[in-house]
């Protein structure tokens, strides 16, 4: 488990192409689906796609995970922030994610920022 959260994460960091498709290969399904906020996709090369544009927008910044991974029933969540060049964190969220029978991601859905208070 820890192994495919991260890989996916690690993903979002290379910038090298070809060590990206292996990663997401390693870590997520053919035709799994992500959304977050801003970003509703299905398929590994749109989520590539969008990785890349990421990366691009946002040079030398880095996902890092803050939290160990919570899993029961096929179903996970975990805890991230995205660092900028400087170090300093730039957005901070979680992301719940569903596993497929292969134990590669099928699904991952992000929300950013704190919870919102009660």
């Amino acid at each position: 488990m820890l192994q495919v959260v991260a890989a996916y994460c690690e993903a979002w960091n290379v910038p090298g192409e070809g060590e990206r498709r292996a990663l997401l290969e390693q870590s997520w399904t053919e035709g799994g689906t992500y959304t977050d906020p801003r970003t509703d996709l299905a398929g590994r090369e749109a989520l590539f796609a969008h990785i890349s544009r990421v990366q691009a927008l946002r040079p030398g910044s880095r996902i890092v995970m803050t939290s160990g991974i919570d899993v029961h029933h096929g179903v996970l969540r975990f805890a991230w922030k995205l660092v900028g060049p400087q170090g300093a964190t730039v957005v901070e969220g979680i992301d719940i994610g569903e596993l497929a029978a292969d134990g590669r991601l099928r699904r991952i859905v992000g929300f950013f920022g704190p919870m919102p208070g009660a």
